[in-house]
């Protein structure tokens, strides 16, 4: 099977990977946007977890290709809003039914017919050191959903991303800038990312009154937990035909035309996201150092983050 990338291009897939991609868990993913509730409030908005999934399998060995291509597999529907639905703060309720999702799916069956055990290879990410990295370091995954979600916003161009992977190495099985100049410019981009994007006034307002209507549906016994391992159109379908007054009107604003402003002082809401850092190490002077250290500019710009994210934002509803 052929795939065509936004970003790493066209590449020839098959065996376990192509039946992995082709297995029920991962086409669902097609129908789960990344960023939550933005493809609600920004129809441009619309990078999926399949995109992405896919992005982060195209690296390190077969087996970290498999565990690269799964690791998204139990997200619910609309991603990380329902952390705030289940006010998860580390923001991983994912993470926490990945077991249960893989167990009752066709995934198991697969990698046994290719001769791979699903409970060795998926029962701990901290072993694909290319996919995971703990927070301020990079990792698949980090640079993949950055980069592709800032190129395909408008933010940076093909020529730049492709210009940074050209510029990571790896070392021990991890990832790193082959200097102090890649490492500004991916910090720069993934504020961005962090800053720009994800707390922007309408994706805040999206998220914030997508959640409520979530745990009012929930509440409501319209949608179970069950159902948010559907896609997000399969469960707005459910939210919409409820005929439930609350889950209607909360729905309602969720729109792209909806206008919005940050205000610390009239504000209708406050919103925190988990805080998000980066800060990657770099080979320098013959050892290897965080790169706030050698850079002025990549100190202030995580001191910046910091205190946007440890403030949160404060939004005025103006018009839905």
């Amino acid at each position: 099977m052929k795939i065509n990338d936004d970003i790493y291009g066209q590449h020839d897939i098959d065996g376990v990977l192509e039946e992995l991609i082709k297995s029920a868990p991962v086409q669902r993913l097609k129908g789960i946007y990344q960023g939550g509730a933005s493809f609600l409030v920004n129809r441009k908005w619309d990078v999926t977890r399949y995109e992405h999934s896919i992005g982060v399998m195209l690296r390190g060995t077969i087996e970290e290709q498999i565990a690269g291509l799964l690791h998204d597999v139990s997200h619910t529907a609309f991603s990380h809003v329902v952390d705030v639905v289940f006010e998860n703060v580390s923001e991983d309720y994912h993470e926490n039914i990945f077991q249960q999702v893989i167990v009752h799916s066709e995934i198991p069956g697969i990698l046994k017919k290719h001769g791979y055990d699903a409970e060795e290879l998926l029962s701990d990410d901290t072993r694909w050191t290319l996919l995971e990295q703990p927070a301020p370091e990079l990792c698949a995954d980090r640079i993949d959903y950055t980069l592709r979600d800032m190129y395909r916003y408008g933010h940076i161009s093909l020529h730049e991303a492709q210009t940074f992977l050209d510029h990571l190495i790896v070392r021990n099985g991890r990832m790193f800038p082959d200097g102090i100049e890649a490492a500004e410019w991916f910090v720069g981009v993934y504020y961005k990312e962090v800053i720009d994007f994800f707390l922007h006034p309408v994706n805040v307002f999206g998220y914030e009154y997508l959640a409520r209507t979530l745990k009012a549906a929930l509440r409501h016994n319209v949608i179970s937990a069950e159902d948010l391992l559907k896609t997000d159109q399969e469960v707005l379908n459910i939210l919409h035909a409820s005929k439930n007054e609350e889950v209607l009107s909360l729905l309602k604003p969720i729109h792209p035309r909806v206008q919005v402003k940050e205000d610390d002082i009239q504000y209708d809401f406050h919103q925190k996201k988990k805080m998000r850092l980066i800060d990657p190490s770099i080979f320098h002077h013959d050892e290897w150092v965080k790169a706030s250290a050698v850079s002025e500019n990549v100190r202030k710009m995580g001191e910046a983050a910091y205190q946007k994210a440890k403030k949160g934002v404060y939004i005025k509803v103006l018009h839905h």
